[in-house]
């Protein structure tokens, strides 16, 4: 990886970081890291900079498993903006275009969708804990 872009760490920190460890990825493990470290506008620094943020406890890293649930937290999240926005107009002028009944029941529903979310997301974090 090379130097372009992105400051080093050192710069971050004001010290030198003099200890190395020794890292050894597959030819597509490499392309990967690269392209996220670019996407940051970094090089290897990145590298570093995540393994301190995970250890740390800066960055939470969340398993391929779980990102289907992380998913449907942001869904119902944007859902239930949603439902709040029309329920601001149906208390404003009765008009949301929806009846309150079918809001409601989009409410439920979107309650239920993160409650479920968020316990398996508490569970996969205990389970690392």
């Amino acid at each position: 990886m090379s130097g372009e872009g992105g400051r080093r760490r050192e710069q971050e920190t004001g010290e030198r970081r003099s200890q190395r460890i020794g890292v050894a990825f597959s030819e597509a493990e490499l392309a990967v890291v690269r392209a996220a470290a670019g996407r940051e506008g970094m090089s290897a620094g990145w590298v570093g900079q995540q393994a301190m943020a995970v250890a740390q406890q800066v960055l939470v890293p969340v398993s391929a498993d779980r990102a289907d649930v992380l998913r449907e937290l942001v869904m119902a999240r944007a859902g239930l903006r949603e439902i709040a926005v029309r329920l601001d107009a149906l208390a404003a002028d009765g008009r949301a275009g929806v009846a309150p009944s079918e809001v409601a029941d989009r409410v439920r529903a979107a309650v239920v969708r993160v409650d479920e979310a968020t316990v398996a997301v508490m569970r996969e974090r205990r389970a690392r804990s």
